[in-house]
Parts: structure tokens; sequence; C-alpha cells
């Protein structure tokens, strides 16, 4: 399963690093760019789920890269930019952004807006996968029951049900699960994956009224199913 994969231009270096930095620790595939020219090449390599874009880039605008990418692209377009006049923000959204926040906008609520927008996407038809009469949406984090009551997912249970879902109604071994929920600095072990999996279970149970969807294989790993632990062993 592809992860989403997020493009931000922004010629500032430390800005731009902790933006793909921060975006990468929340389990997107974070990309940074300079400027107008780097932008082109990189949108052209691979086209982005989400484009983060500055308006003053020291060779181009960012109003004008956003036209380009929407005239290319459904992609989601976030502009994040030091100018907070109201007549900019118009313009911004006037140019096919999607979103508009300032720069002293803390990386938490840029993640969230990320967030919202992916979930946009999703209602559009895109980024859900399927299994059985479960829902996934590895871009807006949520798992959708079969009662169609969703659930939103941390970073570290959305790479766990991807990672389940991967594997196509095959076991999905321990050791895979354990790199999927790993994260820089913080290796995750095998107490570690059964805490995720026992409040993961507890988390979608209690939103939905519905067991979730995973089955402990004993010695192996664990299984996306319909039949979750309890209602059948394999």
């Amino acid at each position: 399963m592809l992860m989403t994969h997020i493009l931000v231009v922004e010629d500032e270096p430390s800005l731009r690093a902790d933006l793909v930095d921060y975006l990468t620790i929340c389990g997107y595939d974070a990309t940074g760019v300079a400027g107008a020219k780097s932008f082109e090449t990189a949108f052209a390599t691979r086209e982005p789920d989400i484009l983060i874009l500055d308006i003053g880039l020291p060779d181009g605008n960012g109003l004008d890269l956003a036209r380009q990418a929407r005239a290319r692209s459904d992609c989601g377009i976030l502009m994040l930019t030091a100018h907070s006049e109201a007549e900019m923000r118009v313009e911004g959204l006037d140019s096919g952004a999607d979103a508009y926040l300032v720069k002293h906008t803390s990386l938490t609520e840029i993640a969230a807006t990320v967030r919202s927008l992916l979930r946009r996407l999703d209602r559009k038809g895109q980024g859900s996968t399927a299994d059985g009469n479960w829902r996934l949406d590895p871009s807006g984090w949520y798992l959708t029951a079969p009662n169609e009551i969703s659930v939103s997912l941390t970073a570290t249970e959305m790479a766990f049900m991807a990672a389940l879902v991967a594997a196509k109604g095959n076991i999905c071994p321990r050791e895979t699960l354990l790199e999927a929920v790993s994260r820089p600095g913080a290796a995750a072990n095998e107490r570690n994956l059964d805490a995720i999996v026992r409040r993961l279970r507890r988390k979608v149970e209690s939103a939905t009224g519905t067991k979730a969807p995973i089955r402990m294989v004993y010695g192996r790993g664990y299984l996306f199913t319909t039949q979750p632990d309890g209602d059948g062993q394999q």
C-alpha cells in the first residue's frame, strides 16, 4: 500500500526540514523542495496527494504553482505563507488552494489540516481500501465498520492496519508489523505490538460497537479478517 505523498515547496531550509520531518513522523511520505524549478521536477516525477506551497519563492510565485497544479491534478493544496492579509488569502484560495495557513501555525495544526484535506479527497472516492465490509482510509486515517461508523486512527494504529490490509487476507508476520509500527529512534518490540493491538481493539469496539477485524495467529502474527478473535479460530 503506497503511503500518502506530500510535497512541501518552501525556500526556508529550517522550516522545510521541520515540515518534512514532522510529516514523516506522522506517517506520510514527505518530500521538500526549495523553489518553482525543483517543484516542476518533483511534481513530474511523482504527483503528490497533498501539496504544501509557500507564496514567495526565489524563482517563482506559489499562486502560479497552485494554478498549474490544479490544472493538472486533484491533489489537495495547502498554502502556507507569511502573508496574513485577507486579500492574499482570497487570492490563494482563488488560485486553487483548498486551505490557507500562515507560517506561525503549529506543526500539529498543519498536520490536522492535511488530514482534513485527505478526508475530503476520500469522500470524492479516492484513497479507501476495502476488506469485506470494512473500509480502511490510508489518507484520512480512519477505519469504517460495516455499520458505517468510523473511528479515527493514530499514526501507529494506521501503520498497523495498513500492514494487515496489505497482506491481502494472509497472515501478516509479527516482524513485518514491528517494522511498520516502529518510528525513527523508537523501535517497537513484541510487548509494544501486543499493547497496540489491545488498545486498538478496545477503541474500535467502543466507537463502533463491533469487534475489530483483527485475529491473532499464535506464534506467527495477525490477520485482517471479518471473523476476528472470539468468532472462530485459525
